[in-house]
C-alpha cells in the first residue's frame, strides 16, 4: 500500500485543529499536552474512518459483520491486511486508534465473576483511518497522510488542508471550583475497611501489591467537547485523549504510557507512588520531598518494575531489558509522581499485538503477582473497571505502538459521568492516606465536571 504524507504549516494547535473536525463520525485525538523531544512530542488526530473493529465477550463487529472471534487474533488480522512500510522519523503515519478496556483481560486469562458490569460499552472499540493529521508540538510542524481509501489522497489531503485553515485559536474559560455531586461504589469506611482486606492478603502470602480503586459518577448538562477542554486547560497530560463515539465519549488525561514500540524497541513506563501539590512553594517543595525519600512508595514502584520486566521478558530478546530510569519524579497540576522506564527490544517472531497480549493489563494498575491481584481485584471492587485501567493509542500499521493507561479518565454516556481512582496497596499502607490518595487523583476530574 502506498501512503502520501504532506506537510504544511499552521499557528493552531493539536486541539485548535480537532475542534475544526469534532463533529465529524469516530473523530479522535491523542493529545499530548507536553512539547519537550522525548515524553508526549507528538499528537495525532485520525479522521475519515475506512473500518470500525469492536468486541465484546468473544463477539466481533467488523463494519457491518457480526461474528464470534478472538480480538487479538481479529486485531493482528487487519494489520497484516494493511500493512506497509513507514520511511519516516514518524512515528505514526497510518493505521488504527482504539481503546481496550480494563475487562479484555478476560480474554487472556480467566477471572472469577463477581463484580457488577453496570455501564454496557464495547470492550474493545478501533478505528481504522484513511487520513491521519500528525502534529509534531516540539518543531511545531504538521502532517497529514492520506491512503487514499475513501477518497483520492491528493483530495482528501487538500480538503483537510483548506478546513484547517479557515479554523480559529480556540480561547479557554476559567475552570471553576468543585461543585457538583459525586458518589461512590464505596463510602470512605467501606474503602478503608477494604485496604485492610488487602493488606491480609498481603500477610498471608498471596500478594505483595495490589491495585484497588473506587469509582466516582455524578450527572451532567456540559457537553462532552466542553469538558475535554476545560480538562487539557487545568490538567495537561502527556497521553491525553478525547475519543467520540456515537453514543459515549472517552475524556482521558493520563500521565502514564502503558507500551511504546517503535521499529522492534519496546518501552514500559509504570507509575508508582503519588503525592498532591501544596498550596505555596514552600509546601509544594516539601510534598516533593517526601515522595523523594518514601521508602514505601519505592518499594511499591520496585515491584511494579519487577512484574514489567518479567512480562518485557517473556516477548523480547536475553538480555535486552533494561530499567533505564527507576525513580523519576514528574510533576503534574494536582499531584507528583514516580516513574521508572524499563526498555527492550523484541523478539524477531514477535508481534505487537503478541507484546500487548502478554504485557495487558499493565502491571502498576493490577498488582503483584498479576492474576492473583486481578482476582482480589474482582472479589473487592463492587463494579467493574470498564475502560478504567485499561489502554488506548495507536497501532500503526508499520508495526509502531503507543498506547497509555487509562487514568485520570472520564466516561461519558445517558448524561453520566464516571471515572476511577486508585492506588497500589501494599503492607506498608496506612488506609486513611490511600483513600485520601484516590481524592487527590480525582481532584482535577471532578472540577471538569
Amino acid at each position: 500500500m502506498k501512503l502520501i504524507i504532506e506537510e504544511f504549516n499552521t499557528k493552531l494547535d493539536g486541539f485548535d485543529i480537532y475542534s475544526i473536525f469534532k463533529d465529524d463520525v469516530n473523530t479522535i485525538l491523542l493529545d499530548s499536552g507536553r512539547d519537550e523531544k522525548t515524553l508526549g512530542r507528538y499528537s495525532f488526530i485520525g479522521i475519515n474512518p475506512f473500518l470500525t473493529f469492536k468486541s465484546k465477550n468473544g463477539m466481533c463487529f467488523k463494519n457491518e459483520e457480526i461474528y464470534l472471534g478472538d480480538t487479538f487474533e481479529e486485531i493482528n488480522k487487519i494489520l497484516k491486511e494493511y500493512d506497509l512500510e513507514n520511511n519516516t522519523e514518524l512515528p505514526f503515519v497510518a493505521g488504527g486508534i482504539r481503546y481496550f478496556s480494563y475487562d479484555l483481560g478476560r480474554e487472556i486469562e480467566e477471572l472469577p465473576i463477581i463484580a457488577k458490569e453496570d455501564i454496557d460499552i464495547p470492550h474493545c472499540y478501533y478505528n481504522f483511518y484513511d487520513n491521519i493529521i500528525i502534529l509534531d508540538n516540539f518543531e511545531k510542524i504538521v502532517y497529514v497522510s492520506a491512503l487514499g481509501i475513501l477518497k483520492s489522497q491528493k483530495e482528501s489531503i487538500e480538503d483537510i488542508k483548506r478546513r484547517i485553515q479557515k479554523g480559529n485559536k480556540i480561547i479557554y474559560d476559567k475552570v471553576g471550583d468543585i461543585t457538583n455531586k459525586f458518589t461512590s461504589g464505596f463510602e470512605k469506611s467501606k474503602y478503608i475497611d477494604t485496604v485492610s482486606k488487602v493488606r491480609d492478603y498481603i500477610k498471608s502470602g498471596d500478594i505483595y501489591i495490589t491495585n484497588l480503586s473506587q469509582r466516582f459518577s455524578c450527572s451532567i448538562s456540559k457537553n462532552a467537547y466542553e469538558i475535554y477542554k476545560d480538562l487539557r486547560h487545568i490538567n495537561p497530560a502527556p497521553f491525553a485523549a478525547f475519543m467520540n463515539f456515537e453514543d459515549f465519549n472517552i475524556i482521558c488525561s493520563s500521565p502514564e504510557r502503558f507500551l511504546k514500540i517503535n521499529k522492534g524497541i519496546v518501552e514500559t513506563r509504570p507509575i508508582k507512588g503519588t503525592m498532591p501539590r501544596g498550596i505555596d512553594i514552600e509546601k509544594d517543595l516539601e510534598n516533593k520531598n517526601i515522595l523523594i525519600n518514601s521508602e514505601k512508595d519505592k518499594a511499591e514502584l520496585l515491584m511494579v518494575v519487577d512484574l514489567e520486566r518479567n512480562d518485557l521478558s517473556k516477548v523480547c530478546s536475553p538480555g535486552s531489558v533494561k530499567v533505564t530510569e527507576l525513580f523519576k519524579l514528574e510533576e503534574y497540576s494536582t499531584v507528583f509522581h514516580l516513574v521508572s522506564t524499563i526498555v527492550g527490544k523484541l523478539k524477531d517472531e514477535i508481534s505487537s499485538i503478541d507484546c500487548i497480549k502478554a504485557c495487558f493489563p499493565g502491571g502498576s494498575i493490577t498488582g503483584t503477582p498479576k492474576i492473583r491481584s486481578m482476582e482480589i481485584i474482582e472479589e473487592l471492587e463492587p463494579v467493574r473497571r470498564n475502560i478504567y485501567t485499561g489502554a488506548l493509542g495507536y497501532l500503526g500499521f508499520d508495526g509502531n505502538v503507543d498506547l497509555n493507561i487509562i487514568i485520570r479518565t472520564i466516561l461519558i454516556k445517558d448524561k453520566n459521568a464516571y471515572f476511577g481512582v486508585g492506588g497500589g496497596i501494599t503492607w506498608d499502607s496506612n488506609e486513611k492516606f490511600e483513600y485520601d490518595e484516590t481524592l487527590d487523583k480525582a481532584r482535577a476530574l471532578m472540577r471538569v465536571l
